[in-house]
């Protein structure tokens, strides 16, 4: 296993988010350093019940963390920083973003109670400074939230760029456009490797603006009469923008209805992305407004169950309705994974009566990551000897290797999560293979999602649970009825006779033990139990997560 890159030699290794879309976490190491790239989450779906937030285990690097010289966070994403408050406590590095990312940090740090101690160095846009034995770069380039850089990393064997989440938008809305300028002269110095962005690298063309977006948004919210609800990333602050000066052109009121927007919006107006706009609306205010002059921005595009909008579809939200007349715009694109949850949310907004407007049916969204033109532009700036696709499922990086290969790259490298890749000297290679898991947060707790805690949290749901209580005297005899709870197999009072049948294959897998087995708690707790599974299995085809209590007197 890899413990300390020398310094002869330049490795990356994705412990996150490489194969997958989200919970990115990239290492560089040289020179007996670490520098991570980013520490963001994913979020849980039916595959992970009680889960609701997904991370990279940083295991490797945890054990390593004295040679850990730093985190560089490209922008506020939640898949880039969103694991921070959860992570940091284990790895305890130095903490470097640009002033947006670090007030919407900041606030996640609050909330987890390490502001006092995790501190963050705020680095300017276009900023250099050093991080252990690597010089780092940024460049800015636009994306779908404030403040999204590229990171050149530049160490004596090479030089990495490192994209980030990128796009080309000649019209941005907030923030300037990508620095053509920088990157040109990077590619002219000279680029070892560019680790890139591949979410959309099977997509013909041109990602699209976000001015276009708001032009037809425009348009759009003028049809309505009602209450107008807009469900869209709280981190696209542009969209927010837009939304603002959509609703002031229809003579409307623009609110904010989750809370994530709201701390959004004030990272925003903090650096002076929102400044010109007024106030918004909060969602207690919302119920007095006319109908008409009102126009929504909501959490919950991707129909998360506890979203303000998953809230409002069910009539479960303390302050705002939607009623018959209303209509509900998903200005987002469908994260893989989220149809179902989505497809529940909007069949609950139906079932109100209200309109729902997606990208299917109306130009509502643009991407924040690039297509293949603008993939095809970055590669003739930088002109990289060797390509790593990353930030994509398998078939989007084995799709942007081939079209990098298609463009001269001369090597590239598909690497999935816990591959060493040695980037120098000597040709691009994976070199060996660390441990990289994932950890769920199960209430207050992380666990492995390869550990027993979920294995056993799938049979159950599966096939259901049974316990069974037992009584016995100091000779193993039954001295009470045996009682038993069958969660998720027999309700207590139409299955009575499957409940006694079960009651009765205990007694007599008691009745059937040697007097000296009778003596021994364990051999009468596996013969209960392997009646109750018997019998139950017989009954009803399930095979319980089973436990039997043992009561000796």
């Amino acid at each position: 296993m890899i413990d300390r890159p020398s310094a002869e030699e330049l490795l990356f290794l994705p412990l996150g988010g490489a194969g997958e879309i989200g919970m990115n976490l990239n290492l560089y190491g040289h020179a007996g350093k670490w520098l991570m790239v980013d520490l963001g989450i994913t979020f849980g779906n039916e595959s992970t019940p009680g889960i609701d937030v997904i991370m990279p285990d940083p295991g490797f690097i945890a054990e390593r963390r004295e040679h850990l010289a730093g985190l560089v966070l490209t922008h506020a994403h939640e898949d880039h920083i969103g694991a921070v408050p959860y992570l940091w406590p284990r790895l305890r590095c130095p903490i470097y973003a640009t002033p947006f990312t670090a007030s919407v940090l900041r606030r996640k740090l609050v909330e987890a109670g390490l502001h006092l101690e995790a501190e963050i160095t705020e680095v300017p846009m276009s900023g250099r400074f050093s991080v252990g034995p690597f010089e780092i770069e940024l460049i800015t380039l636009t994306h779908s939230i404030p403040e999204p850089n590229a990171v050149v990393v530049r160490t004596p064997l090479g030089t990495v760029l490192h994209t980030g989440d990128w796009k080309l938008d000649p019209e941005p809305l907030v923030g300037p456009n990508a620095d053509e300028d920088a990157l040109r002269r990077l590619g002219e110095e000279g680029v070892l490797a560019m680790v890139g962005d591949s979410t959309n690298a099977m997509v013909e063309g041109e990602s699209g603006s976000e001015s276009e977006v708001r032009d037809s948004l425009m348009e759009l919210v003028g049809r309505f009469e009602n209450r107008v609800a807009v469900a869209c990333f709280a981190s696209n602050v542009a969209r927010l923008k837009t939304l603002a000066h959509v609703a002031a052109a229809h003579g409307r009121h623009l609110a904010l209805v989750g809370r994530s927007f709201w701390h959004v919006s004030q990272a925003a107006r903090e650096n002076g992305y929102l400044a010109d706009l007024p106030e918004f609306v909060t969602e207690h205010d919302v119920g007095y407004l006319p109908r008409n002059a009102v126009l929504m921005a909501c959490t919950g595009s991707q129909g998360e169950p506890r979203s303000a909008l998953a809230r409002i579809a069910r009539g479960e939200h303390p302050n705002v309705v939607l009623e018959k007349g209303d209509a509900v715009i998903f200005s987002s694109r469908v994260i893989p994974g989220n149809e179902r949850t989505i497809g529940q949310l909007q069949n609950d907004l139906v079932r109100l009566g209200v309109e729902i407007v997606t990208d299917r049916e109306y130009f509502v969204h643009v991407s924040g990551h690039p297509a293949r033109d603008e993939l095809a532009a970055m590669y003739r700036w930088i002109r990289p000897k060797i390509a790593i696709p990353v930030h994509g499922e398998l078939r989007h990086l084995v799709e942007h290797a081939e079209f990098a290969r298609s463009l001269q790259v001369s090597e590239s490298v598909v690497a999935l999560n816990g591959s060493v890749v040695r980037l120098a000297p000597g040709p691009a290679e994976i070199v060996g293979e660390v441990p990289a898991g994932r950890l769920g947060l199960d209430g207050k707790a992380l666990v492995p999602l390869s550990g027993g805690v979920l294995r056993s949290r799938h049979r159950t749901l599966r096939n259901g649970s049974a316990v069974a209580t037992l009584v016995v005297d100091g000779e193993g005899r039954l001295v009470a009825e045996p009682q038993l709870a069958a969660q998720g197999l027999l309700d207590p009072e139409a299955d009575r006779s499957a409940y006694d049948e079960t009651v009765a294959a205990i007694r007599a897998a008691l009745e059937d033990l040697p007097a000296t087995a009778r003596l021994d708690d364990a051999a009468v707790k596996e013969a209960a139990r392997l009646a109750v599974r018997r019998t139950l299995q017989a009954i009803r085809g399930k095979k319980p997560v089973t436990e039997i209590h043992l009561v000796r007197i």
